[in-house]
C-alpha cells in the first residue's frame, strides 16, 4: 500500500463513495438513474483501483457497511488474490501457460 495525505485519502474517498452510490443504485433498479453500461463498468474499474491502493476496510469502513458494491468489489479482490497465490504455488505449470495466453 502507498501512501498517502488525508486530502489524498479524502479524495478517493468522494470518488469511491460516487461509483459505490451509482453501481448500487443500478444493482438494485432505481427507476430515477440511467444505466449506462460504459458508465457502470468505469465505476466499478475505479472502485477496483482505488481498494488496490489503499485498504478499503481501514479508510472507508461506512462505505462498506453502507453498499453492496464496494463489498462485493472488496471480495473480488480478495478472491482475486487467493486465486493469484495459489495458481503460482500449487499449479505453477497453469501459471505459465496462463501468462502466454494473456500477452
Amino acid at each position: 500500500m502507498s501512501h498517502f495525505s488525508p486530502d489524498n485519502i479524502e479524495s478517493l474517498a468522494v470518488s469511491a463513495i460516487s461509483a459505490a452510490a451509482y453501481l448500487d443504485a443500478c444493482d438494485n433498479g432505481a427507476r430515477t438513474v440511467r444505466l449506462d453500461p460504459n458508465y457502470y463498468l468505469a465505476c466499478g474499474n475505479v472502485l477496483q483501483q482505488i481498494f488496490s491502493l489503499i485498504d478499503p476496510c481501514l479508510h472507508f469502513p461506512i462505505l462498506l457497511e453502507q453498499s453492496a458494491a464496494a463489498r462485493d468489489v472488496v471480495e473480488s479482490l480478495r478472491i482475486g488474490r487467493r486465486i493469484g497465490i495459489s495458481r503460482l504455488g500449487y499449479y505453477p505449470e497453469l501459471a505459465v501457460v496462463l501468462n502466454r495466453a494473456s500477452v
